[in-house]
């Protein structure tokens, strides 16, 4: 969880979505707001969305799911292993045990259960949002524009 305050934003994201890391640094603007990552990867759209959430959710493990998340978003060019290794590296994560806990079950497990609990709150595509409980999709409504300070 990312951010202090009363609001939440539960964001259910593929990081390969330009959508997406969109709407990660714009809720990262927003104060008093807390922010939940769930991830969704579209592997018919986007092939190496799957491995991606393992390996931030591996970064997590050493303490740095956000700035990975950051990083990912930020760069959405460069998402093959080589470059994965070298966020690690800027990152200051211990690499071998980025590359175990990545491949491992538990994180898989965790990714799956993400994708699994997104359908079951009936999440359909990326970026999906739910703000305060209520679901939101693009184009955003008026209650997510103001929130985004865009209306």
């Amino acid at each position: 969880m990312r951010g202090e305050g009363q609001r939440l934003a539960i964001f259910y994201a593929d990081f390969e979505c330009p959508h997406c890391a969109s709407l990660h640094f714009a809720l990262a603007q927003v104060p008093d707001l807390r922010v939940v990552l769930r991830h969704f990867p579209v592997r018919a759209r986007h092939p190496r969305a799957f491995q991606l959430a393992c390996a931030a959710e591996a970064a997590g493990l050493q303490g740095a799911f956000w700035a990975f998340a950051d990083s990912l978003f930020g760069d959405q060019g460069r998402l093959d292993p080589p470059h994965l290794w070298a966020r690690v590296e800027r990152l200051g994560l211990d690499l071998d045990r980025f590359e175990r806990d990545r491949r491992s079950a538990a994180v898989r497990e965790r990714v799956e259960a993400d994708l699994t609990g997104g359908l079951r709150a009936g999440v359909a595509g990326t970026p999906t949002l739910f703000l305060d409980g209520q679901r939101y999709t693009r184009p955003w409504p008026e209650p997510v524009l103001r929130l985004l300070g865009q209306h």
